[in-house]
């Protein structure tokens, strides 16, 4: 045998000892998926991958609801929450495509009631300022609007709001993440199309791709294999009522399956090309690359196990690289509900990832995706379903521990003398409304007039400082009341801060400035 031949048989042992090492096997995941569930306290999950434009795993583990103990399938239907803003993007692609808008559009050309915290803002403000979390306001700022559901904020009291939020960095130079600004997008497709954001991504991104069981928003009718959201916020694993996304449909509001998932994933690796001839096109070349850009920089961090250079975000994407390629994701997050979705196109591969429980279901899409990725990267088992459950627990441990001893530091203040009269009355913050804070069996309580939900007792914590439990427990959002006494000791306003250090950052109480409004 000549060396050109023996060079040619060793090039080919190598590919297929790579390809076999790279591979995950179909049992491998079974029961790395078996475990994570037992491990993160989930009850139930959907996984998809995708590698070279086909569907080579689909499954469902777990139950839809742990009362009924329906299993998940491939077509069971979640939540996918903020992987829905890739959609967002993609809507805006289709229609620059067809020259109805162009990403450098001022904002307030389109909504002419838009206006952000400055004029120079407000002038300059672009379509793709809306898309990339670099507007200079803070995380999750606002989102107390639809966190939790069933207020009554309207897109248009998200349009004039950003007027009265403080920025927290400059214009265009710092990433914070942002669902308000999403919403924003979503009125622009609206104006631009002549149709609703949730029909308009229906009928020209979900009915063309053949996702026959996704659906925007309020076009969910069929909820018969609809996965339940849980929690475990309480100790023990339970149902929670199911999340209204109301207006927040562009930042949040997508319902979805693996299998349906996997054809999106398979669209977005072959650059917006769909059909089984890929002839057809979602939308062009040039707005995949723009989609897939990265427009805001963020601290990279490099890990050393997968060699990362950058880090960052495009639009809707969450942009980074590992051991050379390119990796693309975004995870998803409501009450009870969270998801993942990664793609590396230097291998032409996607994982989506999606559960029905917090806070579990993060840990879950987190250990499976690495592990799985890490063997087609070529990497050893790192344990990452022990490693991140001890992380998990130990965060969880910490912020408990603090919730603990102000809850406690409360019941030993139980006895202290409080004028209530000092503190009862109306207070008006100029984004959020009015929160009212009265009396009942001697014991004060707080309400707010346009977020139901934000309601319960108030106890005194020291000083001019009450704890409020909220009547919503689905999630951990227990506050601080900090109050500003006059010189007679009667309360003039309120600022607010969450109690736990692990509290969702979309209870953005600190951005409140709750004034006193009547004597």
């Amino acid at each position: 045998m000549n060396k050109s031949k023996i060079t040619v048989l060793f090039l080919v042992l190598f590919l297929i000892n790579s390809t076999l090492f790279s591979q995950i096997s179909e049992k491998e995941i079974d029961d790395l998926v078996e475990k994570s569930l037992a491990k993160f306290e989930v009850a139930g999950v959907g996984i998809g991958i995708v590698k070279d434009g086909k569907i080579i795993y689909n499954k469902g583990f777990g139950v839809k609801n742990i009362e009924t103990k329906q299993p998940v399938n491939a077509y069971t239907n979640f939540a996918i929450a903020s992987n829905s803003k890739a959609f967002t993007t993609a809507a805006l692609a289709i229609l620059e495509d067809e020259g109805k808008l162009k990403w450098t559009d001022k904002v307030k050309d389109h909504l002419p009631e838009f206006k952000m915290y400055n004029d120079y803002v407000t002038e300059n403000f672009n379509i793709l300022d809306l898309l990339t979390h670099r507007s200079g306001l803070g995380l999750g700022v606002g989102d107390l609007m639809f966190f939790p559901d069933g207020s009554n904020f309207t897109v248009k009291d998200v349009l004039t709001s950003f007027q009265h939020f403080k920025p927290v960095s400059a214009f265009r130079t710092q990433f914070d993440y942002d669902n308000l600004l999403y919403i924003v997008a979503g009125e622009v497709i609206a104006k631009v199309s002549g149709m609703s954001y949730e029909e308009f991504v229906q009928k020209r991104i979900i009915t063309t791709l053949q996702m026959d069981q996704t659906f925007v928003g309020s076009l969910l009718k069929d909820k018969s294999n609809l996965a339940t959201p849980h929690s475990t916020q309480s100790g023990t694993i339970k149902t929670i009522d199911a999340f209204d996304i109301g207006i927040g449909s562009a930042a949040g509001g997508i319902y979805s399956n693996v299998t349906d998932m996997s054809k999106w994933m398979i669209t977005r690796l072959n650059k917006g090309k769909y059909g089984t001839d890929l002839k057809s096109t979602l939308f062009s070349l040039k707005n995949h690359n723009e989609m897939w850009r990265l427009h805001t920089v963020e601290p990279n961090n490099p890990n050393p196990r997968y060699n990362s250079h950058f880090n960052g975000y495009g639009l809707g994407w969450g942009l980074s690289d590992e051991k050379g390629n390119l990796k693309v994701t975004h995870t998803g997050g409501l009450p009870g509900m969270l998801s993942i979705v990664t793609m590396y196109p230097d291998m032409n591969l996607g994982i989506v990832i999606l559960t029905n429980t917090e806070n579990g279901g993060g840990g879950l899409f987190t250990a499976v995706t690495n592990t799985i990725a890490d063997r087609y990267l070529g990497l050893d088992d790192f344990g990452w379903t022990d490693k991140i459950s001890g992380r998990m627990n130990q965060y969880k441990n910490t912020g408990d521990e603090i919730s603990k001893k102000v809850w406690e530091k409360v019941a030993s203040e139980k006895n202290t003398k409080v004028k209530n009269e000092n503190f009862i009355g109306v207070y008006e913050d100029k984004w959020f409304g009015k929160m009212e804070i009265f009396e009942k069996d001697k014991q004060l309580f707080i309400k707010s007039y346009r977020s139901p939900k934000l309601n319960g007792p108030m106890a005194f914590y020291n000083s001019n400082t009450f704890a409020i439990k909220w009547e919503y427990q689905a999630m951990n959002c227990d506050a601080f009341a900090m109050f500003n006494l006059d010189e007679t000791g009667k309360a003039q306003s309120i600022k607010m801060k969450g109690i736990s250090p692990n509290i969702d950052f979309s209870f953005d109480f600190h951005d409140l400035d709750l004034q006193r409004v009547n004597n």
